[in-house]
């Protein structure tokens, strides 16, 4: 169920005068604090997205079977709630962290257009595309393997069939780390 507070909070800036149309107050496009940051600056936002994106996952891996050695925990926490199984809890973190998530690459995409467009870097920009397309496939992966732990659906069978997903999480989080360089490194040879 959307809520009124969900529905305004995630409503897309409106076109000037389309309030009057339809009945609906405009909402003003917040200023965004990055526009005229430094390259340096706008680099350092990334990673501080990065940083949120990781403790958004672990919230999300506590809930998840053995994605990696250390986040069994939280999932398993919520097999032993049941039957019947926490689910009000467990949905209620998975909202968070797709909020999160979703803010998150708001604001990359946001980086990323900037970069694109007035700053003149596209070298740049690429590299927060790739990143985000990576973090779009690390969470699908991820999101795939916490249904395939699920109880219902556990079995040797699946556990044959996580073990190329564990590793295609592993080798994600690889190239996100390699783009997070080259991001790096390509910025301070940009300014």
């Amino acid at each position: 169920m959307i809520t009124a507070k969900a529905a305004a909070d995630s409503a897309v800036p409106s076109v000037p005068g389309t309030a009057v149309a339809t009945g609906v107050p405009e909402r003003e496009e917040p200023a965004w604090p990055w526009k005229d940051a430094p390259i340096r600056a706008l680099v350092q936002r990334i990673h501080q997205l990065q940083a949120e994106r990781a403790q958004a996952f672990r919230r999300l891996e506590e809930w998840s079977v053995q994605v990696t050695p250390t986040c069994r925990r939280g999932h398993l926490q919520y097999l032993r709630s049941g039957p019947p199984y926490d689910f009000p809890r467990y949905r209620s973190t998975v909202h968070e962290v797709t909020q999160a998530f979703a803010a998150a690459s708001r604001e990359v995409l946001a980086v990323e257009a900037e970069l694109a467009g007035p700053r003149g870097q596209p070298l740049l920009a690429s590299h927060v595309r790739s990143l985000q397309q990576l973090e779009q496939t690390r969470l699908a992966t991820v999101a795939l393997l916490q249904l395939m732990g699920a109880p219902e659906l556990s079995g040797q069978e699946n556990a044959l069939e996580m073990h190329p997903l564990k590793m295609k999480v592993i080798k994600t989080m690889e190239a996100i780390s390699e783009v997070l360089q080259d991001l790096r490194f390509d910025a301070e040879s940009a300014e």
